[in-house]
């Protein structure tokens, strides 16, 4: 596991890329009321495999779970930040409700998440949670630049969220990505600029802001996903990057 890959290497987690960013488009157009999250996971298995991949989730066991995860995307409903498991309630017009997916393909992992407002209408603070949250995205995909650190990442995303009321959710970060599902570095979501680890090119990382419009604090529910400890909404934007000299390169 080297935080640097090769052009083979590369070749294969775009290719990876490639499989998810088709696969999440499909998933974002079956986001409607009425649909059960274990729906768009059976689709987002079957159109992975369809694609020659596999689902990174699926049986996968990350730390702090005493489990394997049971699903191929996590599913996660208003207070829930991460790692929901998918059930048979059905979503409802005004649910706020992310996706988070792996697809790994010939060994090498991508991983990224979206979070919709189902049927499309809510207050205009939750728009601006959902608005601000990948906005924070887009800025820390920005500072990914060779020469900068990984406290510039967490500068740009943790700056831009508090600027406009959001918290930061604790205890939780994005990462490496490789081989591994979750390889080194931890990419937190707040930082100091000129802080942390250089930048290289061939490093790829999974930047991930999650934010709340309460407390930034969490709390492991019995399925094992994250809730906010306030049952506050939260939302979850994630892109997997590829740092290259010419600038990073959003691969899903």
């Amino acid at each position: 596991m080297s935080l640097i890959k090769n052009e083979s290497e590369l070749a294969k987690i775009r290719h990876s890329g490639a499989i998810h960013r088709e696969v999440m488009a499909k998933l974002k157009a079956g986001i409607k009321p009425g649909v059960t999250p274990k729906e768009l996971d059976t689709l987002a298995k079957r159109l992975i495999e369809d694609a020659g991949a596999q689902p990174s989730f699926l049986g996968y066991q990350p730390t702090g779970a005493t489990k394997p995860y049971p699903a191929t995307i996590c599913a996660s409903l208003n207070e829930v930040v991460v790692h929901g498991v998918p059930t048979d309630k059905p979503l409802q017009a005004g649910d706020v409700f992310s996706i988070d997916m792996g697809v790994l393909y010939q060994g090498y992992h991508s991983d990224a998440a979206i979070t919709v407002i189902v049927g499309g209408r809510a207050d205009n603070k939750v728009h601006e949670l959902l608005t601000v949250t990948k906005q924070a995205l887009t800025l820390g995909i920005a500072a990914a630049q060779v020469g900068n650190t990984l406290g510039d990442i967490g500068s740009g995303i943790g700056s831009f969220c508090k600027e406009h009321g959001l918290a930061v959710i604790q205890g939780l970060t994005g990462h490496g990505i490789g081989t591994e599902l979750h390889e080194d570095p931890y990419v937190f979501n707040e930082g100091q600029p000129d802080q942390g680890m250089k930048l290289e090119a061939g490093m790829v990382l999974a930047i991930e802001p999650m934010t709340s419009l309460g407390s930034p604090r969490i709390t492991q529910n019995k399925d094992e996903g994250y809730a906010t400890v306030d049952n506050s909404l939260s939302a979850h934007f994630e892109h997997t990057i590829i740092l290259t000299e010419s600038g990073p390169q959003v691969i899903t």
